[in-house]
Formats: C-alpha cells, structure tokens, sequence
C-alpha cells in the first residue's frame, strides 16, 4: 500500500496517494464560514468570472439495493438536488488556459463519478478538454475547456508578492459563489523533499474547498494556488504562481516520495515517483497515462519491498520457528501470519463479531490492520454448486446480516444487495490456494469493495477492503501478497466435504495427493503421502452429519517451505456440545532453544509419557486416550516425525473399552515419512 508523499503537510497522513488526494478534494463538500473580506468592490465581479467550481457529475444509476428508499429528503436542499459533487475550485490565466491543484484533478483517475468540469456562478458546466502541462509535486495543472465561457475573464498576474502584506484566498465550494477570506502572506518555506521552490504560507483561512483556488494579494492579483491547510497551526500553503508560469508546457512531471507497505510487517519500502511524459492529452487520455505509470511504480515498489525482506519472510526467516513447531492449531477463523515488533512471526485476528443466517449458516468477521476478514457458513438450503459459482450469492448473504450500511441525513440504511461484481478473476497464492478475486463498485462514494474469497468444505473465508476507486491495482497488489500469508483450517460435515471435493476447482494443491473416501455407516479412510489410516463404525459413527476439520499449517520439508495436512480431526456429529472424536496428529521434532513446553511435549512424545501412552484418562467431560505411532521405517535413526492417534468420548468408559477404540483407530493407521 502506497503512501505518496506528494503535498506532505495535508491534514492527515492517508495510506494512499489516491486516497488522500481524492478525500481531501472530497472535504470541499462541507464549505465553511466566510469572513468578511475588503478587497475594493470593482475587482470582485472580475474574479467571480475568473474563478470556478470543479465539480463531478453524480452517478446516474445505483447498483446497490436496501432495505428502504434512501431518505434523500433528510439531506441539505442544495447536496440532495445538485447533480454535481463539489471538489474544488479553479481559475482563469487567460488563453483558455485554466489552473487547479493536481489533487482535484486526481478525484477523477479511476473515478466512478463524471470526469471533473468546470461550474460558473451562472451553473453552467464545462468540460475539460486537454491537459497542457501537470506538476504532481507542485500539486498545480493547467488545462484547456472545450467550450469558452463567454464571460470568463483571466486575473492580473504580480509574480513578485511582498511578504507581509495583506492577501485573499478564493475558493468556490457546493456552488454558493466565490468566499474570499483575507489574512497575511508571512513567510515562504522551502519544500520537503529537495528545497526546489518554496510554499507561500499566509494567514487567511481556507478550507479544502479553496483546494486549486486563486491566492490574491490587497490589489486582488494573482499570486499564488492555494493548496493545503497546516496541519498544527493556522498558516496555510499556496505554489507561488510563477512556478507554474515557468513550468515547461506540454509535460506531465511526476517527481515525488512515496512509501509502500504490507500489513505483515512494519518495513517501508521508500522511493520516489519519478517519471514524464507528452502533453497535451484529452482528460481521459491523460488519466490512463497517469494510471499507467503509478501502476508500474507500485509494481516495482512491491517487488522492492519483498527483495528487501526476502531473506526475513515467514516461513524460511527469523522468528518463525516458534509458529512452525507449535501444536497445530485448528480454526475456523481466517488469521493473518504477521511479524511483531520482537521479531517473532505470529497469527493476527480474531472473531469480533458473529452473525446468524438461516438455516446453520452464519458470518463471522474481524480485522487485521486494513484488512477485514471473514467466514461465511453456506446456509443448508443454499446449494453448494451454486454458492461457489455466484459471487453475487455470497456477497448478498453477508448484507443479509446488515454490516453493510449507508448513512443518510444521519439515518443509517442497510444495504441488502451489491448486484453483480464488475470484476471476476482467480489468484493462485503460493501455496497453490485459488482465491476468487471480486469487486464491487459503490458509486455514491467513489469506492470500492475488493474481496478474495477462498473456498472451503462449509463456505468460504475471505479478505475484504473497502478503498477509493483509484485504488484497485495497489489494493490488488497487497492482497496478492497477503493472501500468502492467511492461515485457515478447512472444516465442515462430511455432508459438505463430499460437496467440495467433488469440484477440483475449488481446492488447494496440496488436497490432489490426498485421498478422503468415506461410506456412510461402513468406512472412513484417509491417505495422503504423508500418513495414512481409516476406522469403521466400531470406533465412531460414519455420518453425513460427521464433522471434519483438516488443519493445513506451514511447515519445512528438508528446509523447504509447505503448506500440508497436520491434523485429522473427526467429530462424531456437529454439535458443538458433542466432542466425541477421533484424531491424528503430525510433530516434528523442536529445534533446540525453543519454547520448553515444545521441548518437553517432544520427549514426552518420544517416550511415550503421559498423555501419550495409550492409558485412558478423564478430561474437560471426555474419556480420552492418545498413542503414538512412528513412521514404518526410520533406517535404525531416531524419527524427527511423529503421529498420535486419540479417541474421546463423552462421560466415563474403562481402559479397556477406550484401548478397544484405539486399537480399531491404528490398527490401519501408517507414517510413510520419517
């Protein structure tokens, strides 16, 4: 994720280039108080002509459906008639050349909205015709109008301002005419990246709808663009305007810092955003000439950044042994593997919430960092071929529980239905993993809501982020990464497992060399070349209503990373209040220096102490007994790998009986490695 350091004393630090620069325009739609200000009443009608509203066309049609008519009513009379959102202002130079800040203009690179126009006092709206010359660094572009407003004047330049005199900051915002607040040009301040210009900053208020707006001196001059506010203090920032008259015409200019990074780890991947190319271009075309080197600049930062860590990645770098060796934790809940400060690599996330659907299906979700994180339980009545084949399905079964929300005149209104993604693909994680990627478009905010959804036997986990529309290809770039890092059990009935494995499409990699076969009422079996075993009904019931969790985990194979089967568990039915089960379990033997109670459950495994040796024993209201078994052949060396099977029961059963169990679950059980 990208933090472009393009107008760095913006109020606020977002994440993302896109994001800040469109949010900041977008704060344009809240206006502010004027102040009175006493620039000789003569020249006001030339700058009222001279200065404009950017605007953008609302979206005309709304894909989303809720639970209600929206209550436009309860909104402002001018935000809920006029079809325009405001995002700026912009003025005259003359020559059908007009100037407005490079972050107004951005609103529009992926925008869901109409491409930005020019508004006057009158409400007539003109479309930008070509970009002429565009500094993202200076934050300034100018630009030519397809059609010349017939009154449209260009302001007087003074290129030389004095310092501490009186100045006037114009701006026209939601289309209540031009506000012109007075104050002080007091000082001029260096830029932060290389000292190449200097920032005029003055005293006269201004608010982000004064972003692109005219900075005039006490004879209503041009001067300067005022850009951004001060984020401690009321001193504000404008380019002088002999910068953008000494910009060489036709070029676009990129020249500024940027910061990418993941929410695995708190590394930065610093560089600069540096490219050019030809102008004029009509709107359109410069967006997508923009977009196509902000993209691959992205592309490399990423690479950057994970060449950087590459030797320090879970599972091969430090601090990872400790997730590696522990006991396999079984989870229905997705969790993100991240890097903490120590340095160790650990599972984030948890459940924060958890929502009822019909017929056993449910959603839970939670959140890591910008990344929020769900399984969705396929309701009973919802066929499973269907489920997975219909994005649109699943997306409406989480609105189903009202997360989704739409605040309206302060009223907040569910969303019942995204309808149909605009984009549909398929991610191959390293793991070999298939994660349905989705988007849905949200118009009415210029967003996005980007999901990679993972199948598994009773639903389907999932990544999901909520970001400006702009923001797609970087959003895309750091789910593809983080998906690589999500651990997650694959549970559900057997019922539903019989489902999923009939569709090869849907699973892991690691599921081809695993052979799951079970005839109800008869046999259970499962092989893989790792260990193989089955059980009839003399030791558990064989029902659809079995639940089975596989719990995949990342381990090293002769120093090589894998993801892979490390625990078989088997419930006798669903229920949550019925733990009886069957289990088999993989360990590998601790490298030394670890945690003790890995060290000690090691060799107690080893030796066959307590709890594993075969002696039945009475906890948390189940029998249970554990055994170990070694691999076939270990070449007369010591096994670094080890299975134990278990059996539990509910209430109390003799040695005997609970031995009996055990005996039918390893009587067929097998370790091929070693």
């Amino acid at each position: 994720m990208h933090a472009l350091e393009t107008i760095p004393r913006k109020a606020g630090t977002m994440r993302s280039a896109f994001r800040r620069l469109a949010l900041l325009a977008l704060v344009g739609l809240y206006g502010a108080t004027a102040h009175a200000a006493s620039l000789d009443p003569a020249v006001l009608p030339k700058i009222q002509a001279a200065t404009f509203e950017v605007v953008a066309a609302k979206p005309v049609n709304d894909p989303l459906t809720y639970e209600k008519p929206l209550p436009l009513e309860l909104l402002p009379y001018q935000e809920r008639n006029d079809k325009y959102y405001s995002i700026g202002t912009a003025f005259a130079l003359g020559d059908n050349r007009y100037v407005t800040a490079a972050h107004v203009l951005q609103v529009g690179v992926g925008s869901l909205w109409g491409a930005p126009a020019l508004r006057d006092a009158g409400g007539h709206v003109y479309p930008i015709d070509k970009i002429e010359k565009f500094s993202l660094q200076q934050d300034f572009v100018v630009f030519s109008l397809a059609e010349q407003p017939a009154a449209a004047t260009a302001l007087e330049v003074n290129a030389k301002p004095a310092l501490n005199e009186v100045v006037y900051a114009v701006g026209n915002a939601l289309g209540t005419g031009v506000v012109i607040r007075d104050g002080l040009y007091t000082s001029d301040t260096p830029e932060e990246q290389d000292g190449r210009w200097k920032w005029m900053r003055f005293s006269a208020a201004a608010s982000p709808g004064n972003s692109g707006g005219p900075l005039l001196d006490k004879d209503g001059k041009l001067i300067g663009i005022v850009l951004m506010k001060s984020a401690n203090e009321n001193l504000n920032y404008a380019l002088p305007i002999s910068e953008v008259l000494a910009a060489p015409d036709g070029q676009a200019v990129m020249d500024s810092r940027a910061a990418y990074q993941l929410d695995i780890f708190d590394t930065l991947q610093n560089g600069t955003f540096k490219a050019q190319f030809k102008l004029p271009l009509g709107l359109s075309a410069f967006y997508r000439e923009f977009k196509k080197h902000f993209d691959a600049f992205s592309d490399q930062q990423i690479k950057a950044l994970l060449a950087k860590e590459s030797a320090h990645l879970f599972p091969n770098g430090e601090g990872s042994a400790r997730l590696l060796y522990q006991q396999t934790p079984l989870d229905n809940f997705p969790t993100l593997i991240v890097r903490g400060s120590n340095g160790e690599w650990e599972r984030m996330g948890r459940q924060a919430q958890h929502f009822v659907l019909d017929g056993n299906g449910y959603v839970d979700a939670g959140a890591v960092g910008h990344n929020g994180l769900l399984h969705l339980r396929r309701p009973d009545g919802v066929d499973a071929a269907k489920f997975y084949g219909d994005a649109t399905l699943r997306m409406d079964l989480l609105a189903r529980t009202g997360m989704f929300q739409r605040t309206v005149g302060g009223e907040k209104i569910k969303v019942t239905s995204f309808g149909k993604p605009t984009l549909q693909s398929v991610h191959i994680d390293r793991w070999q993993r298939p994660w349905h990627v989705e988007v849905w478009p949200l118009p009415y905010a210029n967003a996005l809501i980007v999901q990679y959804s993972l199948p598994v036997p009773d639903g389907c986990v999932m990544l999901s982020r909520f970001v400006p529309a702009a923001n797609e290809h970087d959003t895309k770039l750091d789910l593809d990464e983080l998906s690589n890092f999500v651990y997650v059990t694959y549970e559900g009935s057997l019922a539903q497992w019989k489902a999923f494995l009939a569709e090869p499409a849907l699973q892991p990699a690691a599921l081809r060399n695993i052979h799951i076969d079970f005839d109800y009422g008869r046999r259970f079996s499962y092989a893989s070349p790792r260990v193989a075993f089955s059980y009839t009904p003399e030791v558990q019931a064989i029902t659809p209503d079995n639940l089975m969790f596989l719990g995949f985990r990342f381990s090293l194979d002769d120093g090589r990373p894998v993801w892979d089967v490390a625990d078989i568990d088997v419930w006798k039915t669903t229920a949550s209040d019925d733990h009886n089960n069957v289990n088999v379990q993989r360990f590998v033997a601790p490298p030394s220096g670890l945690d003790d109670d890995m060290t000690s459950r090691w060799q107690k495994l080893s030796e066959r102490q307590y709890p594993y040796n075969a002696v039945a024993r009475y906890e948390d209201s189940l029998m249970k007994i554990d055994a170990v078994v070694v691999p076939a052949a270990a070449g007369g060396k010591s096994p670094t790998v080890l299975y134990t099977a278990f059996y539990g029961i509910e209430g109390t059963h003799p040695q005997a009986d609970m031995k009996s169990k055990l005996d039918g679950l390893t009587k067929n059980l097998k370790v091929m490695e070693h």
